[in-house]
């Protein structure tokens, strides 16, 4: 019995940083252009819609007007609408937003099929790679850029094969000398 709770303890101990830093990392996800976004009000079907963000990422939303999306979390744009909605409109409202399709990321550079492809939670380079038909033979294993956009300006980062791709990212693989 003893070492079953050990196992346990060992297994979750192991297994729950890396669940909590994905969820902490789509707490923090801002959204942007492509991104399909779902706001939900409960028992509210006309408060409730789904759309893809476009550049300007600007939608009408029933009695708030025009709300802003890009670059705001979730948590963030759950809270403006459930205060702007709180009162006036409805008494205590229950307020869901959640992203059903991510803007895609692209890969190029040492991969069999450079592209742009659907974001997956939890993407690797390595995921991405596979995605992309696997590395070609002359591909680095060291020499990998993303270029990312944060907070409107491109900043481009070294990573390494386990790197966190995120929606929007462009992965170049290098090509290696040996």
């Amino acid at each position: 019995m003893q070492r079953l709770v050990v196992l346990c303890v060992l297994f979750i101990s192991f297994f729950a940083p890396s669940v909590l830093a994905q969820s902490n990392s789509l707490d923090q996800y801002r959204l942007g252009s492509g991104d399909v976004v779902k706001i939900t009000v409960y028992g509210q079907e006309d408060l409730s819609l789904e759309t893809r963000l476009s550049d300007v990422g600007i939608i009408n939303y029933p009695y708030l007007g025009e709300i802003k999306l890009i670059g705001q979390t979730l948590p963030e744009l759950e809270s403006y609408i459930y205060e702007g909605l709180k009162g006036d409109y409805l008494v205590e409202p229950s307020v869901s937003v959640s992203i059903t399709d991510y803007r895609p990321f692209f890969i190029n550079g040492e991969v069999k099929k450079p592209g742009g492809y659907p974001y997956q939670p939890g993407l690797t380079i390595d995921k991405a790679a596979a995605l992309a038909g696997g590395y070609t033979e002359r591909a680095s294993k060291t020499k990998i850029f993303i270029v990312r956009d944060t907070d409107g300006s491109s900043t481009t980062i070294s990573v390494d094969r386990s790197g966190i791709v995120l929606p929007g990212d462009i992965v170049t693989i290098e090509q290696s000398f040996f």
